[in-house]
């Protein structure tokens, strides 16, 4: 089969809606279809969007591939009369986020008007789909909710998982993401006020905005945590992942509201090792499940730094939860065959 995958892309900036993107298209490959890859750039000012939505409506793949699979928003805006849409998240400041300090629409006249635009559009796009699937529950509900539509959940693997391994159970908790605002590193390191054994945390990764890498120099500097807190930013390698994976303690994951769990959460199961979420999180409560194969506590920095304490002080217990993860991967069926089943049949 012909395939076209669409998706909108942030020029320079890598994360898990590019690698979504790139593992379906190596995987379709494999699997022995014949696909071509749009990424189309993109800018989330919510200025710019009724111009770039337009723009999705005028370009024509009609003609191009017997299916047309779409990722990132606002790409579903493009038409084909085979399309697929494997939805990853809203424009999110205009739905579930809105009423929330992460909105980034204002509460005015403006603001409401193209709200109720970017609402209207997503409509349209989904009114035209054969299938719509959604990267996590959590999705599928936001898709109920606000736009009455009942989506497949369809979890994203990780490509190569067998890249990982476990090699010990050492001292440090790994909080391999984007630097972001909403990933809420800050959280983590503010928990290591609280530690009472020898627990470290590392950050791993880079930030979209510099300023946002300063950010967590400084929250190392407020809290007097230095001793505790290894700061490792820029562009992490998939080989030196899989190594800082292989060697941590545990891993850790607690973003605000998160679409889908998080490439990291499935990663770190890949490497045997357990995950430390919040029960507010949103996607990542969907595979980790509290004394099962991680645990899900409290967002408070107290509650973090007792389950950092805990897998600390009991390897045996850290070791469990970790070598759980594959089971409950296996349980919620994330495997290729079953997505590329889905997004073809």
């Amino acid at each position: 089969m012909k395939v076209i995958i669409a998706s909108t892309i942030v020029p320079f900036i890598e994360g898990g809606g590019t690698f979504i993107v790139d593992w379906l298209e190596t995987m379709l490959t494999e699997f022995g279809h014949h696909v071509e890859v749009l990424k189309i750039p993109f800018v989330s000012s919510y200025r710019e969007l009724p111009s770039q939505m337009l723009a999705m409506r005028l370009l024509d793949v009609t003609q191009h591939a017997d299916r047309l699979i779409t990722i990132r928003p606002p790409a579903h805006l493009l038409r084909h009369p085979n399309k697929v849409i494997w939805f990853i998240h809203h424009h999110r400041g205009a739905y579930d986020l809105w009423g929330t300090i992460y909105q980034d629409l204002p509460n005015t006249p403006e603001g409401l008007a193209y709200r109720e635009a970017i609402v209207k559009s997503d409509h349209l796009g989904f009114s035209e789909a054969r299938r719509i699937c959604s990267n996590s529950r959590e999705t599928a509900q936001r898709l109920k909710t606000f736009n009455d539509i009942d989506a497949e959940v369809l979890y994203p693997p990780v490509i190569r998982p067998e890249r990982y391994r476990c090699e010990s159970y050492g001292d440090c908790i790994l909080y391999m993401s984007r630097i972001a605002h909403h990933k809420r590193q800050a959280l983590a390191i503010e928990s290591m006020r609280y530690t009472r054994t020898a627990v470290k945390l590392t950050i791993a990764g880079k930030g979209d905005d510099p300023a946002d890498e300063e950010s967590l120099r400084i929250e190392v500097a407020k809290h007097g945590v230095e001793d505790k807190v290894v700061l490792h930013f820029g562009w992490i390698s998939e080989e030196e992942k899989v190594e800082l994976f292989a060697d941590c303690l545990a891993a850790i994951y607690i973003p605000f509201n998160e679409d889908s769990y998080g490439y990291p959460s499935l990663e770190a199961h890949h490497a045997g090792k357990a995950v430390i979420t919040t029960t507010d999180a949103g996607g990542t409560k969907e595979l980790i499940v509290n004394g099962e194969n991680g645990f899900v506590v409290e967002p408070s920095p107290q509650a973090i730094a007792e389950s950092m304490d805990r897998l600390y002080l009991d390897r045996s217990l850290a070791r469990k939860l970790g070598q759980a993860g594959i089971h409950r991967i296996k349980k919620l069926g994330i495997s290729w065959p079953h997505v590329i089943d889905r997004l073809i049949a």
